[in-house]
């Protein structure tokens, strides 16, 4: 997915500060694309009631210039902000990014940490459901003041360049890197919190650019990085797939989730019985899965095991050779009931429109059912209650960026700036957070990639936490208070 190596594109050591002389501002708006201007940022102030307490706080919508080498404005990146009046240099920041590539910010925002959520993710969501948003009992504003940033092309952010230059500019792995911790170094500067600890926070895509950014920061914009934060995290995109069939990496890594999503269904999830399948995976799965033929019992036994863990039918499992992707799965655990269930949480199905079908033929029921109701409430909140007036429309899940993105060579570079950038400073934590459930970036991925780390002095920088739930496992209201538990302990405030 990625290219080896961290350069640094032209703009990364521009002047990114939107203060120029006349002339040079004129040649600002002389843009590629003919767009209005965005509106200044703007500020309210409101609080939130957590734990018998209010919070008040600033919330701002504004934007962040990205500059080329020369000085001309090639985008503009909307972030908003959460922050706790006072100016303590003491009072950590956290950035959050969304994945995809091409979700924006909503997700975490409204979902999971900010001081206002509404309901996703879970079984029986649509998408008529409510846009109207509540204090969330689980943010993380008592403990932390959040940004959040939306890439280019999500959002409100956009490029300012025509179509080739936007790809080339943005819509990469290594480009992507370069600008967002740009992004990140402005927003700190403008805002007078260098000495402020800083975090940073991803989830899916956004946890392969969580440690790639902290290592940037660290090594090129010279900001040091408190801690990270991944959700579900995509750290291993070599890892995740079925593409060599020589390798048993991505059955070992699905296989787990999926009991997860069966042992659920019957109530009987608990760390003990998903203790029973880590360890078969690790050890008599991979003998017989590389045994194959070679051994007239290893198929056999595979398949009596993998037909026990999922709760899926002994001859399907058999006709698969004991080998269960995720697209099977889906389909078949809930074919009975006329229904699908979705990639992030298996347990959380729609309506299968086409039944009869010999393969799936309709979207993803988490995903369709979020995208109405936390675009139509980032929109209002952005637009009214915040008074960020905009006609431009608000990509919370932008397909045109994913398509044109550049995944360069899959490879772990995550995984090595994670390495890197904790050896680096002995004070940085991380934590990794996972839903049971989750097919699309499974659990076992990062278990087997911290079991696989040096231990770095301190066993307990790094912690691995997996909550009932899946992808969005936060969108549980049980799940996001263990979370936001732990990353109270990671923050000190526990």
């Amino acid at each position: 997915m990625l290219i080896a190596g961290f350069t640094l594109t032209p703009w990364a050591s521009a002047i990114a500060a939107d203060k120029k002389p006349a002339a040079e501002a004129e040649a600002d708006k002389k843009s590629d694309n003919d767009l209005p201007p965005l509106p200044a940022d703007k500020t309210v102030h409101q609080s939130v009631r957590v734990d018998g307490k209010t919070i008040s706080y600033d919330a701002t919508v504004g934007t962040i210039p990205v500059r080329d080498a020369k000085g001309k404005k090639i985008a503009e990146v909307v972030f908003t902000a959460y922050v706790v009046p006072g100016k303590d240099p003491r009072r950590p920041v956290t950035f959050a990014f969304n994945g995809g590539p091409g979700a924006s910010s909503v997700y975490l925002n409204m979902g999971a940490i900010g001081p206002k959520r509404i309901q996703f993710g879970v079984d029986g969501d649509a998408p008529s459901d409510a846009a109207v948003s509540k204090d969330n009992p689980n943010t993380w504003l008592g403990m932390s003041d959040l940004v959040f940033i939306d890439p280019v092309g999500t959002g409100f952010s956009r490029s300012l360049e025509d179509e080739a230059s936007t790809k080339k500019d943005f819509y990469s792995t290594e480009t992507d890197i370069t600008y967002l911790s740009r992004v990140v170094y402005d927003w700190l500067v403008e805002h007078g919190r260098l000495r402020a600890p800083k975090y940073v926070m991803g989830e899916s895509y956004g946890g392969y650019r969580a440690p790639r950014i902290a290592y940037a920061l660290q090594t090129k914009m010279g900001v040091g990085v408190n801690g990270l934060v991944m959700v579900s995290p995509y750290l291993d995109p070599a890892a995740i797939g079925d593409d060599d069939s020589l390798s048993p990496l991505s059955w070992m890594i699905n296989l787990p989730s999926m009991t997860a999503a069966h042992l659920e269904s019957q109530g009987k999830l608990t760390p003990e019985a998903m203790n029973d399948v880590e360890t078969y995976v690790r050890t008599q799965f991979v003998t017989d899965f590389l045994a194959g033929r070679s051994d007239p019992g290893a198929i056999g036994r595979m398949v009596q095991k993998v037909s026990s863990y999922t709760g899926l039918d002994q001859a399907l499992v058999a006709k698969l050779d004991g080998r269960v992707d995720v697209d099977t799965f889906l389909r078949e655990i809930h074919r009975s009931d006329r229904k699908i269930g979705s990639v992030y949480d298996s347990n959380v199905t729609a309506w299968d429109p086409f039944p009869g079908s010999a393969q799936r033929a309709s979207g993803d029921p988490i995903l369709e059912a979020l995208l109405a109701p936390a675009t139509s409430a980032m929109v209002d909140f952005v637009t009214r209650e915040v008074g960020w007036k905009t006609d431009a429309h608000y990509e919370a899940l932008s397909y045109e960026v994913n398509r044109a993105w550049d995944r360069g060579t899959s490879d772990d570079k995550p995984v090595t700036d994670l390495r890197k950038a904790i050896a680096n400073d002995p004070n940085m934590k991380v934590l990794i957070a996972h839903g049971y459930n989750d097919l699309s970036c499974p659990f076992y991925t990062s278990q087997l990639i911290v079991n696989q780390m040096p231990a770095f002095g301190q066993a307990q920088r790094v912690k691995l936490a997996v909550y009932p739930g899946g992808h969005m496992f936060y969108s549980r209201s049980t799940s996001g208070e263990a979370f936001k538990a732990d990353a109270a302990a990671m923050f000190g405030t526990k």
